[in-house]
């Protein structure tokens, strides 16, 4: 085991996570989402993290993970409701509190209607299909670049 990597960040995961580029997206499933259909399709590497909620899964990925801070557009985008539909505000709270907590107060957070997310993941580099069985629970975050130190 390697130290200081979160024992749900899987070999594939990690394997897959230092093989993106700046730019590259990598989204974060619900149980439902259709990561096979969209992700091989597309070419994408598909994982699985079945029982783990996304947030828990952004907790142990996002101190590794460098979001995009260039650009106009959000580095983090989560799903429109569909127009009769609700969201629950605590999924999108949930995906805010653990950017906070890896340091990305900074990050906005962008919503897409669902066909245009789903357009965009169809483009990811890498999607992971999670255990998060929260409705609109699915979303994309964009790599970006190490600061220089």
């Amino acid at each position: 085991m390697l130290k200081g990597i979160s024992p749900l960040v899987s070999p594939e995961l990690l394997s897959a996570l230092s093989r993106m580029g700046h730019g590259d997206e990598l989204v974060l499933g619900d149980a439902h989402f259709p990561a096979e259909t969209f992700g091989k399709a597309a070419g994408a590497v598909v994982l699985r993290a079945d029982g783990i909620p996304a947030a828990a899964l952004m907790d142990a990925i996002l101190p590794l993970f460098e979001l995009d801070s260039y650009g106009s557009d959000a580095p983090m985008i989560t799903m429109e409701a569909v127009p009769g539909d609700e969201l629950d505000p605590d999924v999108e709270a949930s995906y805010r509190a653990a950017a906070d907590r890896a340091g990305y107060a900074w990050a906005k957070m962008q919503r897409l209607e669902r066909y245009a997310f789903y357009e965009r993941a169809k483009k990811a580099f890498l999607i992971v299909q999670t255990g998060e069985t929260r409705k609109y629970g699915n979303i994309i975050l964009r790599k970006g670049v190490t600061p220089a130190s």
